[in-house]
This record gives structure tokens, C-alpha cells and sequence, in this order.
């Protein structure tokens, strides 16, 4: 037979603070441990400006609470989950977008009698407005997948080289890998060329430094496509 908790018993805030000592620390060292974890201080900050929001009609959560919450979230972004992340920038940018439109408008009632004024609400207009363009930069670059460039080069015989280019698109943890490979010929200005030097003989042709038998040039690599 199961029990059920009252509604009064859900809402009782959490005040308690669990600090796990481990047999290698004092007691002191294990609260100064437990204090000084960014969970508990942002959880600090967090509840001391969300406690000014709600006022004193309301019993608020204790920090028991909002550091649960804080540690979680923390976990979830730790993990790779970017929807807390996503969620916090686009309600920033509506509100920085808010305070412009209200800046704006300040600065344009004052235009004119009280330039002062007009001046001052002009320039907090558009700091709001070059942060909402960062944040919605931000916003943009979190879900933009990242590319990666890794070369490899590889000289087979008779010094030609074929220069692979991988491209690696990192999203959400996947890989996509596209080679692109760039054969040049040896004797060319491309890279993996080798430089030649003079024959003996006047009337024969340059000889190659590597890869080369007697004064025959080699040919030039079919380019790929």
C-alpha cells in the first residue's frame, strides 16, 4: 500500500545543504569544498535576483533547490544537450530587442528640448541593440556545424604527390568525411615537386633530382577530377 505526499509537504522549500566528506579532508575543508562549487555559488547569485522578481508574498524555493536545478542543467549542457543553451540565448536576445524599442523611444521624446537625455537614452539604445545582434550571433554559431581540415600527403613513385584534403563537419557529435584529392606532378610548381639541377651535358636536358633515370623527363600526372 503506497502513500501519498500532501500538497503542503511538496512546496516546503529545501534549505538543507548535503556535503559528502571524504576520509582524506576535514570537516572544514569538505563545507569549503562543498561552498565554493559552481553549482551552489550560481545557484547563490541566481536565487538572490530571482527572490527580487517574486517579491515576499510568496514562499520562494530554498537553495537546496536552485542548486539541484543548477546542477542538472550543468550536467545536461556537460553532456552535449544544447536546447537549455539555445533557449537562454533567444529569450536574452527578445529582451535586449525590448529594451531597444523602449530606448528608442525614450531618446526619441526627449530629441530636441532635453538633447542631454536624448543623447545619453540614444547610446543605452544601441548597446542593447549591439548585444541582441551578438546573442543572436551566438544563437546562429551554437547551431552551426563545425568543419575541420586535416591534410594528408602522400608521395608515391617517381615524387609525385597527392595532396588529400579531408573535410570533417562536426554536428550534434556526427562526422561527415569528403576527400578531395590534388595530385601534382613532380617538377611542378605544385607541392611535392622536386627541384632539378644541370646535366654534365651541356645539350641534354635538366636532370631531375629524385625519382628520374638519365636525362628522360618524367611526365606530367593526369590530373584528377
Amino acid at each position: 500500500m503506497s502513500s501519498r505526499k500532501s500538497p503542503g509537504n511538496d512546496m516546503k522549500p529545501n534549505n538543507a545543504l548535503k556535503v559528502e566528506q571524504t576520509t582524506k579532508e576535514t570537516g572544514a575543508q569538505a563545507m569549503a569544498r562543498k561552498l565554493l562549487q559552481p553549482t551552489l555559488k550560481n545557484a547563490a547569485a541566481a536565487s538572490a535576483f530571482t527572490g527580487k522578481m517574486l517579491g515576499s508574498d510568496l514562499e520562494l524555493p530554498g537553495i537546496g533547490d536552485y542548486a539541484d536545478h543548477v546542477h542538472l542543467a550543468s550536467r545536461e549542457a556537460a553532456n552535449g544537450n544544447l536546447i537549455p543553451a539555445s533557449e537562454i540565448l533567444a529569450a536574452q536576445a527578445i529582451t535586449l530587442d525590448s529594451m531597444f524599442a523602449e530606448l528608442a523611444r525614450r531618446a526619441a521624446l526627449n530629441m530636441g528640448e532635453y538633447i542631454n537625455a536624448a543623447e545619453r537614452y540614444g547610446r543605452l539604445a544601441i548597446k542593447a541593440q549591439s548585444n541582441c545582434r551578438a546573442t543572436l550571433e551566438a544563437l546562429a554559431k551554437l547551431h552551426q556545424p563545425r568543419e575541420q581540415t586535416v591534410r594528408h600527403v602522400h608521395v608515391n613513385e617517381g615524387a609525385q604527390a597527392v595532396i588529400a584534403d579531408r573535410f570533417y563537419n562536426q554536428h550534434r557529435g556526427h562526422q561527415v568525411a569528403e576527400a578531395v584529392k590534388q595530385p601534382h606532378a613532380a617538377g611542378t610548381s605544385g607541392p611535392g615537386g622536386s627541384p632539378t639541377v644541370l646535366s654534365h651535358d651541356a645539350s641534354c636536358d635538366p636532370l631531375q633530382s629524385s625519382g628520374n633515370q638519365g636525362c628522360k623527363a618524367m611526365p606530367n600526372a593526369r590530373r584528377q577530377r
